[in-house]
């Protein structure tokens, strides 16, 4: 009988994870919760092109392959609160004052810990499958980014890499099966109650300009709702409004 457990594949050098596992699904039918870990990305990649910038053989970066069993297409975001809220987890058990900041990037502070790129294959109606790419700074003490963070600048500890990889593998691997038996309120009620910036009034811009406002909720398909202070509520897809 054929091997149907999960993968794990460790690299000294990739281009990208990302691209790595969805070869690896598709040539190998890769069960859900294999993982491909790289010493260093020679192409990593943010959200909408953005580049993620890693030291070799410093910090984490991974990519986990999610199949979910009857996720609706049109709940996309439900993975994004999940993950999320994975590193944020793993995280809160070493270092105060993490949060995910919108849609999901995690920040420690106002510094950026952690990045996730999310790509997702919908097929009849539903996510088939679900490639996870993260990278999370860990042992790195120098960025060229004065946003960037790592574990260790904030605790002057050498991490084990692969004790922190079990760990969020751990955190993620029950968010999977809340997805799986369709605790979506759940999750998102954490994902919300997580988020940077989460009270009160703040800084933001559109293609309007800057003005003050307050996060009023998350859609399901990860649009972000603004309140205003006038009480006036505005939505934004990723990339049409900005912290400050």
């Amino acid at each position: 009988m054929p091997d149907n457990s999960p993968r794990f594949i460790r690299l000294s050098e990739t281009d990208s994870t990302n691209k790595y596992m969805q070869m690896v699904a598709t040539s190998e039918n890769a069960a859900s919760g294999s993982v491909v870990v790289a010493d260093y990305q020679t192409s990593g990649r943010g959200q909408m092109g953005n580049s993620w910038e890693s030291e070799a053989g410093l910090n984490l970066t991974f990519s986990v392959l999610f199949l979910p069993t009857d996720l609706p297409a049109g709940k996309p975001f439900v993975i994004a609160e999940a993950v999320a809220l994975s590193v944020k987890y793993t995280l809160d058990k070493h270092i105060p004052c993490v949060a995910v900041k919108w849609p999901n990037d995690i920040y420690y502070k106002d510094s950026k810990i952690a990045g996730i790129l999310i790509e997702n294959v919908i097929n009849q109606g539903k996510i088939s499958q679900s490639v996870i790419g993260i990278g999370l700074n860990v042992n790195q003490m120098d960025f060229r980014s004065p946003n960037s963070v790592s574990m260790r600048q904030i605790t002057l500890i050498n991490f084990d890499l692969m004790t922190i990889l079990d760990n969020f593998l751990m955190i993620f691997n029950e968010f999977c099966r809340k997805i799986n038996n369709s605790k979506f309120d759940t999750i998102h009620a954490d994902y919300v109650n997580s988020l940077y910036r989460k009270e009160g009034f703040h800084l933001f811009s559109d293609s309007n300009g800057t003005f003050e406002a307050e996060i009023h909720d998350i859609e399901p398909n990860g649009h972000l709702i603004l309140k205003k202070r006038d009480g006036s509520l505005s939505k934004y897809a990723f990339k049409e409004v900005s912290f400050h």
